[in-house]
Formats: structure tokens, sequence, C-alpha cells
């Protein structure tokens, strides 16, 4: 029999790491932190934020509304208040659409 080694999935991420994933200042997160209150972060007895995968997802979505689609704070807010269901259905739609369009030109290339 095969030994599989565990992986092990961290439980919360640090503001950097977050920053990293999204692609976006380490400012940017402490931001939207602070600005919707869908985001919850631990803080340990120094202070420091760790964020949960919920956490991320939300950042994703705040993501995806201010800088794709160019909403102002205070419009992702009301969108995400008013519409969550459809906003996280585009991003999921928008996502999707990347992927297929990276996959198609890596074929492309491949091809070429």
């Amino acid at each position: 029999m095969v030994y599989k080694k565990p992986t092990i999935e961290k439980v919360h991420y640090s503001v950097h790491e977050v920053a990293e994933m999204l692609g976006v200042n380490d400012s940017n997160i402490r931001y939207w932190s602070d600005e919707f209150n869908t985001i919850k972060p631990y803080r340990n007895k120094r202070g420091v934020r760790y964020y949960s995968k919920e956490d991320i997802k939300e950042f994703e979505l705040i993501q995806y509304l201010v800088k794709e689609r160019k909403y102002t704070i205070e419009g992702a807010k009301k969108k995400l208040r008013d519409n969550r269901d459809d906003v996280v259905n585009n991003q999921q739609v928008v996502a999707r659409l990347q992927d297929v369009k990276q996959m198609l030109l890596n074929i492309k290339k491949e091809l070429d």
C-alpha cells in the first residue's frame, strides 16, 4: 500500500498572502477589510489580521466589483447588499470564461 502524505491546508492567511493571491497591494486588503463589514479577520494578541477562506472569497467578489467592473467602494457595498447572488454568479461566469480563454490561447500557442 502506498503511503500518502496528508496535505495540510492553512486555516488563516496573512494580509500579504491574501494580497499576493489577488494580485493587489497589502493596503487594498486592509482598506477593504475595514470598509466591508462582511469580512471578519481573526486578530492575534498583537492585533495582526489573519483571513479565512470565506474572507478570501469575499475579497474576490470585492475585487471583481471594484477592479473589473469599476464600482466605487460605496457602489460595491450597495451591490453586495442588494443583489449578492447575481454578483456571485457573474463573478463565477467571468472566472470560467477567463479560464477557457487562457486554455484556448495555450492551445493556439502550441499549434503555432
